[in-house]
């Protein structure tokens, strides 16, 4: 059987711990043997955005020994599987931890890419009819290029439908520390997204980022709008029990 790791990222730790578990679920589902090495915490993010280049660098190299085994890196989340597909041999150039770091990045991908490019799941839809709109962060749609595998998952559950917001590609106005730092304008992003997911008349909002998630269900909230916001793979795990 195909071994992975499951790299579980520190916001589906810390508020969408089912969506972790579900995308492990999935990985089993379509054939694997998932290692969670225990040890693992942030890919560096936070303070590589925040200029923190040598923190970032410091945590990275922490995470490579835990993945050094030749399995495929298989991440939650378009933004933590582009820090370390990206970034951490970018921030490891030329210290001796550079050849691990890119020998890691060329095995790292994000979920739905590993579950439609690699695997080829096959999903047997059990839920009823829906017509859902998904939000696929920017990192995933811009840094890794995998907006179409998100979709690609959700073509594969027979009674979904995907209804497309207007401006889908734009920012939500997470950003990381962007939604701290400008707060007034990610303000702005997240209301004018939760608008236009709404107007699309979907019964339910999905994501496969879980800040943005946290971003547009939030503003959803405070909007008064019921849209029973969802993780994409904690959605698609449901949908096939």
């Amino acid at each position: 059987m195909r071994q992975v790791y499951f790299f579980g990222t520190c916001l589906v730790d810390m508020f969408y711990p089912d969506a972790g578990i579900a995308g492990v679920k999935l990985l089993e589902h379509a054939g694997c043997v998932v290692n969670y090495p225990q040890a693992q915490s942030c890919c560096g993010q936070p303070p590589f955005n925040s200029g923190f280049r040598d923190q970032a660098a410091t945590v990275a190299i922490n995470q490579l020994a835990l993945f050094k085994d030749g399995h495929d890196l298989v991440v939650p989340s378009g933004s933590c599987a582009g820090m370390i597909k990206h970034h951490w041999p970018e921030l490891l150039a030329g210290t001796k931890h550079e050849a691990a770091a890119k020998e890691l990045a060329a095995r790292t991908y994000e979920l739905s890419e590993y579950l439609i490019d690699v695997l080829d799941v096959a999903l047997n839809d059990r839920g009823p009819a829906l017509d859902i709109c998904l939000h696929t962060s920017c990192s995933a749609r811009r840094e890794m290029g995998v907006a179409e595998q998100g979709k690609a998952l959700l073509a594969r559950l027979s009674k979904v439908t995907v209804k497309v917001a207007q401006y889908e590609t734009e920012c939500c106005g997470f950003g990381g520390t962007f939604s701290v730092k400008q707060p007034e304008i990610s303000a702005a992003m997240a209301d004018d997204k939760a608008k236009h997911v709404a107007a699309t008349g979907a019964q339910q909002f999905v994501c496969g980022d879980s800040g943005c998630l946290m971003n547009i269900s939030g503003t959803m909230g405070k909007q008064g709008m019921n849209l029973n916001p969802a993780h994409l793979y904690d959605f698609v795990w449901e949908r096939i029990q």
